[in-house]
């Protein structure tokens, strides 16, 4: 296969990407394409929009930005014999994007549909996959294919999304975006939220520059899963409009913006920290000193400050005319190893904050002070509802309110190694993105080809399933349009009602009082 190469005249630029095969399908990547300029630590970067003529090699990923090694194969349960080799990391050349497209040529129907893809990672201070936009195919082994051999570390890439849109003759183009992440993207108090304002900037250049590899600038999908869903729901709030997007498990209410004040105590804990270590300032700090202030001081937790355009957020239309949004069965795995080292009078007491709806809440959960296994399982639900069911409600009937279309689903298909992990936070994604061998369950295969179909028709503009209904992933491989009475079976639609009805002023303070600095991927 010959290397693909696009000449941009806006950009001023010949890209060099590479061929791959998915299978019998020819897909072309564009890798490690530099979007903006990062001029010094904790400063907004700039455009990158001329290469003066340059020739761009875009067959290598660039480097992703530096973070704490944490080993996602926990979470995934992808099994421990897979090596995930170590990746370069640059704090100031992390501002790339990789495009994942069908071969330009005079047959293909175009522009394309463009999926933007924001990665999870600023919940956690957490590295590995979820901080990086690229996590290649991988099959497990001895079953590594000769393309995954060039990237082996991961568990999702769009390549086969995109290999699945063409053999679907609906032809999408996939831009995954690489960010700051974690004090990098929190900065020191100068400027706050650049991972946000580093997105907006890849966006930007995908609006102006997409055109030259077969892409409609006017027809853009935003998606992102977990702390990526939280940043697309702000882009959502924010602008300019997209077409559509998608929330998969995560939005704002999973994730607040929080109180300048509150990231000037974590920048003035981190600061002193780095001090001891030998640094002058957070600023000035060498990049292993600054990871290792964030593992001394147990820095578990990133999030939006808040600022002007953020005010009033839910509040505030969501700029989309579509909207997909769901949750896995069990999202609240992630404060599992947290929540246990709670004990139930600990857990009770939680609920104490609120006089009127409390105790109603706390009984409603089965939680009780001397049953303490009770007392965790009841706190993962309350969890579960609160930063991730209940807002699938909340933000759809606003949407519905204001004549936008919403496509609902859930996400019940358990982890195709270990069923009784169920359908666990992040599980989407090893099905949604085909990077893993699934033929050793014939389930878990069927739900991995129907979710990425129901993607791709969402994409291209169709109707994945009918609006007036939800749809089901799973489990046990049956994908399905379900009814309000079939979903009520599958969620605590009770508990969601009397939530609803206390308000998020009674039950977030309680959810964050259990989970606060509880969050890890090592469950």
């Amino acid at each position: 296969m010959s290397a693909p190469q696009v000449s941009h005249q806006t950009l001023n630029a010949d890209f060099k990407g590479i061929a791959r095969k998915i299978g019998e399908t020819v897909i072309h990547q564009f890798r490690g394409i530099r979007y903006a300029h990062i001029p010094a630590r904790f400063e907004r970067a700039s455009p990158v929009d001329n290469f003066n003529g340059a020739s761009i090699d875009a067959t290598q990923y660039g480097p992703r930005c530096p973070q704490a090694a944490v080993d996602v194969r926990h979470l995934l349960r992808i099994p421990e014999d897979f090596e995930i080799p170590d990746e370069p990391e640059d704090e100031f050349e992390c501002l790339n994007l990789d495009i994942t497209c069908p071969p330009l040529s005079p047959g293909n129907l175009g522009p394309l549909p463009v999926l933007i893809w924001i990665h999870g990672a600023y919940l956690m201070v957490l590295a590995s996959n979820f901080g990086h936009s690229r996590l290649t195919i991988i099959q497990v082994a001895p079953k590594l294919s000769p393309s995954a051999r060039d990237h082996p570390r991961s568990a999702v890439n769009p390549a086969k999304i995109v290999a699945d849109s063409i053999e679907a003759e609906q032809p999408i183009i996939v831009v995954s975006i690489n960010y700051r992440l974690n004090i990098f993207s929190f900065g020191d108090g100068k400027e706050r939220n650049l991972a946000l304002k580093d997105q907006r900037l890849g966006i930007d250049w995908v609006r102006k520059n997409i055109a030259a590899f077969g892409g409609n600038p006017d027809n853009i999908t935003l998606a992102g899963e977990s702390a990526g869903a939280v940043y697309v729901h702000a882009h959502l709030i924010t602008g300019p409009p997209v077409k559509r997007a998608v929330l998969a498990s995560g939005s704002l209410y999973l994730s607040s913006p929080l109180p300048v004040e509150r990231g000037n105590g974590l920048i003035q804990a981190l600061n002193t920290k780095v001090r001891e270590l030998g640094q002058p300032s957070l600023r000035e700090a060498s990049v292993p000193s600054l990871i290792q202030a964030l593992k001394e001081c147990n820095v578990n937790t990133m999030w939006i400050q808040e600022e002007p355009e953020l005010e009033n957020w839910e509040t505030k239309p969501e700029q989309v005319d579509e909207l997909m949004i769901g949750d896995t069965e069990y999202e609240s795995v992630i404060w599992r190893n947290g929540v246990e080292t709670l004990d139930g009078e600990t857990i009770t007491a939680a609920f104490e904050q609120d006089k009127q709806w409390g105790t109603k809440l706390r009984k409603l959960y089965q939680i009780v002070a001397d049953r303490p296994t009770a007392c965790k399982l009841g706190t993962l639900d309350l969890v579960n509802d609160v930063r991730y069911t209940l807002p699938v409600e909340v933000i759809s009937e606003k949407l519905v309110a204001a004549n936008k279309r919403v496509y609902k689903y859930v996400f019940d298909q358990a982890n195709p190694w270990q069923a009784s992990s169920r359908a666990h936070h992040a599980v989407d994604l090893l099905y949604l993105f085909g990077g893993v061998d699934l033929s050793f369950s014939p389930a878990a295969d069927m739900v991995s080809q129907e979710t990425r179909q129901r993607w791709i028709q969402f994409v291209s503009g169709g109707r994945p399933w009918s609006s007036e209904q939800r749809f089901a992933f799973g489990p046990l491989g049956d994908c399905k349009e379900i009814s309000e009475a079939q979903f009520a079976s599958r969620r605590r639609v009770n508990h969601l009602k009397a939530l609803k009805e206390a308000g998020i002023g009674v039950y977030m303070p309680i959810s964050t009082a259990l989970t606060a600095g509880k969050i890890s991927l090592l469950n």
